[in-house]
């Protein structure tokens, strides 16, 4: 499968709906930072260095061995990638939105077809290794993570200090390189007024809080990011498994939340439900934040049983779908903002036709 071929595909292995928790865990992701000895940072690289470490990478992932681990990886220069393709692969979480803005010479990117591993090049560090999974992995990935890790090392030279661990561009990110996330739907919480109280808690303890495109941005839908801050001194498994403990505890607060609006507002989650599936089966028009606080709606009442017929992965890939840069890549071409509200109500009204009241 193309590159071309995985941007216009619109499934995703993290958008299964399977996995421990997929009722609230959307997907788990593990990222390992990796940089290349023999040359700079790539804010210090010049055009030469940087098109060296993108040829030395294709040229290794072209030799793994398929069934060591990973499979077979295709890579692409950024620049070589029209800007609305970029966009797509930001919103499908393949590469950040710096790495998608940044078209410089050597900057690239390497995903499996399923989507489930994917390697940012030259980005701010030389290797950002990414492997993302359906449902609460958190375990998985990491596993998944160390095999591409320890397959490339085989034939990279990584720049490892005895006592600092892995050095990276930002010092943040010393020592392990390691970031596990969690993206979570929380409506629960929201709606009983718990959720700032348990989210400001895990800032307490050395996690991160972001919205659904990670640093900088805004939780929509009532979706959140969950991750380490701390890098350096517990081992990777040490960070992963306490990841995956405080999501756990907040997952459980989450179902307690539930549980009490299902008990005392039951009719007025029926109503939220119901009311959420017609506009966007009848809507004509639907903004990206219409959409995600309607399908946020919609999603909390298929888990509850209110309407089971509808299937997660459904609800996920419209996550993706709904995006302005895949709606546009589905119309082949750019769109204003009202065409793409219009666009957006279509493919939704599309995704959702077969729901039988």
């Amino acid at each position: 499968m193309s590159i071309q071929e995985i941007i216009n595909n619109p499934n995703s292995k993290w958008l299964e709906g399977t996995g421990p928790h997929s009722d609230i865990v959307i997907s788990s992701r593990v990222r390992l930072a990796r940089n290349l000895e023999e040359f700079p940072f790539p804010q210090l690289m010049n055009e030469s260095q940087a098109q060296a470490v993108l040829a030395k990478v294709t040229e290794v992932l072209a030799k793994l061995d398929v069934q060591e681990m990973i499979g077979c990886l295709e890579v692409a220069a950024m620049r070589e990638l029209p800007a609305l393709d970029r966009q797509v692969l930001v919103e499908k979480h393949l590469v950040s939105p710096f790495q998608a803005q940044n078209t410089a010479v050597g900057r690239g990117m390497a995903v499996r077809p399923d989507e489930a591993v994917s390697i940012m090049i030259n980005e701010e560090d030389h290797l950002r290794i990414q492997c993302l999974l359906s449902g609460l992995q958190v375990q998985e990935a990491w596993l998944l993570a160390t095999a591409v890790d320890d397959a490339l090392e085989k034939h990279l030279d990584f720049a490892f200090d005895e006592q600092w661990g892995y050095l990276t561009a930002c010092p943040t990110n010393v020592g392990t390189g390691l970031r596990a996330s969690v993206m979570l739907h929380l409506p629960g919480l929201v709606m009983v007024q718990q959720a700032q109280r348990v989210l400001a808690a895990l800032h307490q303890i050395g996690l991160a809080v972001r919205g659904m495109y990670g640093e900088g941005t805004q939780a929509i839908g009532n979706i959140f990011q969950i991750s380490n801050q701390i890098t350096m001194g517990p081992k990777e498994e040490e960070l992963v498994g306490n990841l995956e403990a405080v999501v756990k505890t907040v997952v459980e607060q989450e179902y307690t939340a539930r549980r009490t609006l299902l008990h005392q507002a039951r009719l007025a989650l029926e109503d939220r439900t119901w009311r959420a599936l017609g506009l966007l089966t009848q809507a004509r028009v639907m903004t990206s934040q219409e959409a995600m606080t309607l399908l946020s709606d919609l999603r909390l009442g298929v888990d509850l049983g209110i309407l089971p017929q509808i299937e997660l992965r459904t609800l996920n890939e419209l996550i993706v779908l709904t995006r302005p840069g895949y709606l546009q890549k589905l119309e082949g071409a750019e769109l204003p903002a009202p065409a793409r509200d219009v666009k957006r109500a279509e493919i939704i009204r599309g995704k959702l036709q077969d729901i039988k009241q």
